[in-house]
């Protein structure tokens, strides 16, 4: 997991008393801190791919804290949210957290119960982007695999021998084998059983991505 010294914590609140406060807590708390006066500062200026996540205030001019976490959410950001706020309610509330933040807690925050939910978000944060590399690194191997190899790779892990292979996709076993032995290295794997967890994790493929693919042999 990330120390807090590779993690940014970046601060959206239009009141500066409550960006130099939280800024003084966090710095000493070892994390990196970017502050914004507004929703639109931070939509405009932040580009951030390391771990990290967003201390927002609701009530701001112009853009809210719950718009800005929406149009976050529309543009694939992925850094968590915790809303901190003087100006509360139920319904702001439930709307924050079924949206997907973290927390929601009330000015003036008890700088333990903030620093908690901040490592929970960094945490979370941290293994979404683990498993994006993940993903990222499979997609790269798959797009390695001709149509074809594709096609014999999803008939060996479903345990099908060489010769039905061959039969249903109307090739020679002798093709077949070339086709498994490029299948092994592409998709790096060392062994059946490692080939089998790897396909596990690929998303299913659509009628329509196969139709655009064209048969190789």
């Amino acid at each position: 997991m990330a120390e807090a010294n590779d993690a940014t914590v970046f601060v959206v609140d239009d009141d500066p008393s409550v960006r130099r406060s939280l800024k003084r807590l966090l710095r000493s708390s070892g994390f990196l801190v970017a502050e914004f006066a507004s929703a639109t500062d931070f939509l405009l200026t932040t580009r951030h791919s390391g771990p990290g996540c967003v201390i927002l205030d609701v009530r701001m001019p112009q853009v809210t804290g719950p718009e800005l976490f929406e149009t976050m959410r529309r543009n694939g950001c992925t850094l968590p949210v915790i809303f901190l706020t003087a100006h509360g309610d139920v319904p702001t509330s439930v709307r924050a957290m079924k949206g997907g933040a973290i927390d929601f807690l009330l000015k003036p925050a008890d700088g333990d119960v903030l620093l908690a939910s901040i490592h929970a978000a960094i945490r979370r944060h941290e293994a979404g982007l683990a498993a994006a590399r993940v993903t990222a690194a499979l997609g790269s191997r798959l797009g390695r695999l001709s149509p074809r190899e594709r096609e014999v790779m999803d008939l060996v892990v479903k345990g099908e021998p060489n010769k039905r292979i061959a039969t249903e996709l109307q090739i020679s076993e002798k093709t077949v084998k070339v086709h498994r032995h490029r299948v092994m290295q592409k998709m790096e794997a060392g062994s059946l059983a490692d080939l089998v967890r790897l396909a596990g994790a690929v998303p299913p493929r659509t009628p329509s991505t196969d139709a655009a693919a064209p048969a190789l042999t």
